[in-house]
């Protein structure tokens, strides 16, 4: 009990340890009652509720962490409750979720809010767990609930769980709370904590109110003032307490103790105080054992000098030979016998503790004052959960319930001044646990103060410089406004932290990953989804997905049309196309030569091949392997490019073809080569380097320049595609990019466009001239050739649309845009006639044909579907195309009628992906967010935000009032359909084609593990299963033998992270797998 404690026995580090121990074993002793009388039932419950308040739990661990004997897994089902039943009466079951980083969890269990507000019990999670931090988890816990329910806002305590009456037989065990022994050191460690001892924590402190509600909750009803017969037999060595009931020892008054403590100690220094005798109010409730013990204190005393001076004599003329037996190396002084003036009770005590862990004066006030029914309640629920004090309050109103005696002496210690709290000392360790919230306050409060005076002086300053300002400042400040609009794009650079703009001599890129997709490929018409296949009669590689459509689509066209001209009228890259993702992070170009020469030279094991190119963002570590220059320019260089102008059609189209025989302005010498072009060079031989050369060599001719040009405008294609994909297949919800800041196309079409400008096109056979002029003789007569060009009606339109944008000079003016997408709409929409008409019946076509006739001759003709579609069929009814559709399906779609509004709606969404493409291809190219709108109006609000419509149309609208002709309209359908019919006289409609899976990213199920493998190239990972039990729970390597279920949300999930390429981002661990697989 003294300030300076020297303990000869235990080091000090290992005291707290013990004590904390030996007070919870007694606590466990004497509160547990999974021997001494619960059933099995009751047993189970306990085990189950501890295990839950822990940590959620899975069906299978719980049933591993539950004791034998009330387990079921064991073979003996005791008590009349079966597990399952027993589980589902005190814990909720949450099904299997994903957390925002991606990970998925398993199918938990986790407590019921009844089972936390009455039955969390930390007495048998702390006899439960092993480590320490298992228990601070059931706590943190069981916080979270109390605020979240409303029930605590601070940090509450470990709640007191009322027990049941022990067995009689057992009644033995209730001695060891009404012992004096015990009340002796609980009083000396409340006496300790109150003055702020070393060695003593809040664990402690906890443990010793237990037992002090513990005792109380197991005394006599009716006191007994005289001591037992076990008292006289009990070895104490001062008569501290009268008797062996908690609940009248906890008013008597202890005035003076005996402690040895050094002789630097402040008690030895300490003068005898001149009246040794207790006062009334402590004589009153003490009888006459408190005044023996001041007299025994008192002649302690009187000869308390004798005894210090002959031990002091002794110690000079003799050298003890055993003064350090039980002492430390390095140990203090010796040890010296003091009186230490105490004047506490127990009941003072917890008084005393109240004020001080409230921190404040005369904080306790006895609640029955004011209220008598609190006495008469005995379970209140406002201490069921709380804090320190609440802990206090519920011991002190259980005291004075059973006694009368206590409740009076609680009334007066309360009604004196109570002393002023001695100051705590703050230790280092208990500065960290100080309250977060209060931290952030002050932090806020200081942040306000700064920003506060910072404001101050802002605005001091500016009046200043107002009053001096000059004519001249507003020029200057017009200036310095001209010169910020055409301010170059400013670029920061992760590594060297640097901002400026990209430059020809020193480029910015952006972090990229290039990767093979096959994505696209895999797309079909229908949404049913396909079947695993469980035998190799089934087929696993179904010809209804767009690779196969595209692959059969090309094989055809190069069998009768020449090669080159083949190559510019489809898109490749449907399988083992070219993705770019971007982090949204810059670098220099030379920062990051030299970050990766830093990777080279790093002795840590990587989960990356940095001599493939491969690195992590050196901001946010996302996985990269190649860096896109950004091209120089302004901020507003769209704005300026996006000016209106008044120029007609015609004017439009003869510019676009100009621009286009313009030649490539790429550097060919290599004195001339700028570290920009050298970049682009770079990452356009990495795009290509990234997938396969079978997914990018579909030319004749092996090596031939039109493959290059095939594939680079393909790789445009397929961003654009995949975006489309990741917006979920349309644009209604419309907004910026999905990836926002993160979208790297416009960097990507500098590059594209750059290369591609070197391969000049033609004249002769630029498709341009094909959809913008009409033809002479001559030049229909080069279509008697044996390998003709490929007619306009058989090329893909959103194919054409790249080529014409990527060969123009970049930046694009916007007008040059929306004069190339009016004029290959008009060739969309007369694709659209042709399916339409050869979909119809020989009855419906002479039925269109005949009523389109008739209206031909009014003004609006041209801008009618009927009228156009009457032409149409009249054209192609020349040759042979319609025979041959007949013999090959003569039943296909003639149980359908054909209505006006069945033909709108067929023909709406048979231009809907063109405008689609289109539409974010301008959203790129000149900012802008898209509109959005809803399904049944997308190519109305698509027609309208590119230009196609002149005025927003949405009542009875046609979408033949999109088209703008730029030439004669008869005229030009009749140019496009006698290609197709010169065609179709001469030739037999034949398609093959076969598919391989794959391009680099493949997704196996692995049967007898039930895990999925995702496998990037060389590298692997485990992505976990799609397969949970009932329970929600997985079963790797199927272990336990449990019926396994397929998760809908994990194979959407799967799904998602396949079609938006996020396996190197998601999922973190991975590694070679040597083909060792």
């Amino acid at each position: 009990m003294a300030s300076q404690h020297q303990n000869t026995v235990l080091d000090s580090e290992h005291e707290r340890s013990m004590l904390e121990g030996a007070l919870t074993f007694l606590v466990i002793l004497l509160s547990l009652r999974l021997h001494l009388g619960m059933t099995d039932d009751e047993i189970l419950r306990a085990e189950m509720v501890a295990q839950l308040c822990m940590n959620d739990r899975t069906h299978s661990s719980l049933l591993d962490h539950i004791p034998e004997n009330p387990n079921p897994k064991s073979g003996i089902i005791p008590g009349s409750l079966s597990f399952e039943s027993m589980l589902s009466a005190v814990a909720d079951f949450k099904a299997p979720v994903f957390e925002p980083g991606g990970s998925m969890q398993q199918g938990m269990y986790t407590p019921k809010a009844e089972v936390w507000d009455k039955e969390f019990d930390p007495v048998m999670v702390i006899l439960r767990t092993v480590y320490r931090r298992d228990v601070q988890s059931a706590m943190d816990r069981y916080t979270a609930f109390l605020k979240q329910s409303g029930k605590v806002h601070g940090n509450p305590w470990p709640p007191y769980k009322k027990r049941t009456p022990l067995h009689p037989s057992y009644k033995g065990l209730m001695r060891l709370l009404h012992c004096k022994t015990l009340h002796i050191v609980l009083f000396t460690l409340l006496y300790k904590i109150l003055m702020d001892h070393q060695n003593l924590s809040e664990h402690v402190l906890c443990m010793v109110l237990y037992l002090i509600e513990l005792g109380l909750e197991n005394s006599s009803e009716q006191e007994s003032d005289e001591e037992d017969s076990a008292g006289s037999q009990e070895r104490c060595h001062d008569s501290w307490f009268p008797g062996n009931n908690l609940v009248s020892n906890m008013r008597h008054f202890i005035n003076y103790v005996r402690v040895r403590v050094p002789e630097t100690a402040p008690e030895v220094k300490r003068e005898p105080p001149a009246s040794t005798s207790s006062d009334g109010l402590a004589a009153s409730q003490n009888s006459g054992t408190a005044q023996v013990f001041s007299l025994v204190a008192e002649r302690r005393k009187k000869f308390q000098e004798i005894i210090n001076r002959n031990t002091t004599e002794a110690n000079q003329a003799v050298r003890p030979k055993t003064s350090m037996k039980w002492s430390a190396p390095g140990a203090t002084p010796q040890l010296t016998t003091a009186i230490l003036e105490v004047k506490e009770s127990i009941l003072s005590l917890l008084i005393k503790l109240h004020h001080k862990l409230s921190g404040k004066q005369n904080s306790y006030y006895p609640p029955w004052l004011d209220d008598m029914e609190t006495l008469i309640q005995h379970e209140n629920p406002k201490y069921l959960h709380g804090d320190g004090m609440t802990a206090v309050e519920r011991i002190l109103l259980k005291a004075a319930l059973l006694s009368r005696l206590n409740k009076r002496i609680i009334e007066e210690i309360c009604r004196k001044v109570t002393p002023p709290v001695p100051p705590k000392k703050i230790s280092p360790a208990e500065k960290k646990t100080l309250d977060k919230e209060e931290r952030r306050q002050k932090a806020r409060e200081r942040q306000q103060k700064l920003l506060a005076e910072f404001a101050s002086r802002q605005k001091s300053f500016m009046e200043t410089a107002m009053d001096v300002e000059s004519p001249d400042v507003d020029i200057a400040m017009e200036i310095a406004t001209a010169e910020q609009h055409v301010s170059e794009a400013v670029y920061d650079c992760v590594i060297c932290g640097q901002s400026g703009p990209s430059t020809e001599e020193r480029p910015a890129g952006l972090v990229v990953l290039l990767q093979a997709s096959s994505v696209l490929g895999q797309c079909r018409d229908t949404t049913e989804p396909k079947k695993l296949p469980t035998s190799e009669k089934e087929q696993i590689y179904p010809g209804d997905t767009c690779a196969a459509v595209y692959e059969a689509r090309l094989a055809t066209l190069q069998q009768y049309f020449k090669d080159s001209s083949c190559l510019q009228s489809v898109s490749i890259g449907w399988e083992g196309g070219v993705y770019v993702q971007t982090c949204g992070h810059t670098l220099h170009i030379d920062c990051h030569k030299s970050y990766m020469e830093s990777l080279r030279n790093d002795q840590v094991l990587q989960g990356f091949s940095v001599e493939k190119g491969e690195f992590t963002c050196p901001l946010c570590r996302q996985f990269a392997n190649s860096v896109l220059p950004c091209y120089p320019g302004n901020n507003v260089e769209r704005t300026l490019w996006q000016c209106h102008s008044n120029k007609s059609m015609q004017e439009l189209i003869k510019e676009v073809e100009e621009l286009q025989e313009q030649l490539g302005t790429f550097p060919v010498s290599i004195s001339s080569e700028t570290n920009l072009s050298k970049e682009m060079e770079s990452v356009m031989k990495d795009i290509k380097n990234t997938t396969q050369k079978k997914y990018t060599d579909y030319s004749k001719s092996p090596g031939s320049p039109d493959n290059d040009f095939l594939f680079m405008y393909s790789v445009a294609r397929t961003n654009l595609e995949l975006e489309l994909v990741h917006r979920g297949g349309n644009l209604c919800l419309g907004g910026a990019s999905t990836a926002g800041k993160r979208s790297c196309l416009n960097q990507l079409f500098h590059v594209l466009a750059m290369h591609m400008r070197l391969y000049s096109i033609d004249s002769a056979f630029n498709p341009w001239k094909k959809l913008t002029q009409l033809a002479h003789d001559e030049n229909l007569q080069m279509s008697n050739e044996e390998q003709p060009e490929v007619p306009v009606l058989y090329r893909d339109v959103s194919s054409l649309l790249l080529i014409q944008i990527l060969t123009m000079p970049q930046p694009l003016r916007k007008e040059h845009f929306i004069c190339i997408t009016k004029v290959l709409f008009t060739l969309l929409y007369i694709q659209a006639l042709v399916m339409l008409s050869v979909k119809c019946s020989t009855e419906d076509r002479m039925t269109w044909m005949n009523s389109g006739a008739l209206k031909k001759n009014l003004s609006n003709a041209k801008k009618t579907w009927e009228v156009l579609l009457s032409h149409v069929i009249s054209e192609l009814s020349k040759g042979k195309i319609y025979e041959q559709e007949e013999t090959e399906d003569p039943a296909m779609d003639s149980t359908s009628a054909w209505c006006p509004h069945s033909i709108e709606i067929y023909l709406q969404q048979f231009c809907l992906p063109f405008l689609r493409i289109t539409s974010l291809l301008q959203h790129h190219l000149f900012g802008g967010e898209l509109p959005s709108c809803q399904e049944g109006e997308e190519f109305t609000v698509l027609a309208n935000c590119l230009g196609l419509l002149s005025s927003f149309q949405s009542s009875q609208f046609s979408s033949a009032s999109c088209l703008d002709w730029p030439v004669p309209a008869f005229d030009i359908i009749s140019q496009w359909c006698s290609e197709l019919v010169s065609f179709s006289n001469k030739h037999p409609k034949q398609v093959k084609h076969s598919q391989n899976c794959g391009a680099g990213t493949g997704i196996f199920l692995l049967i007898n593990a039930s895990v999925i493998i995702i496998i990037r190239g060389l590298r692997f990972c485990l992505w976990g299963s799609v397969y949970l039990d009932a329970h929600g729970e997985e079963d790797r390597d199927l272990r336990r033998g449990k019926p396994l279920y397929i998760c809908k949300e994990r194979y959407k999930v799967l799904e998602q992270q396949w079609v938006s390429h996020t396996f190197d981002h998601i999922n973190k661990r991975w590694g070679p797998h040597y083909n060792g697989l």
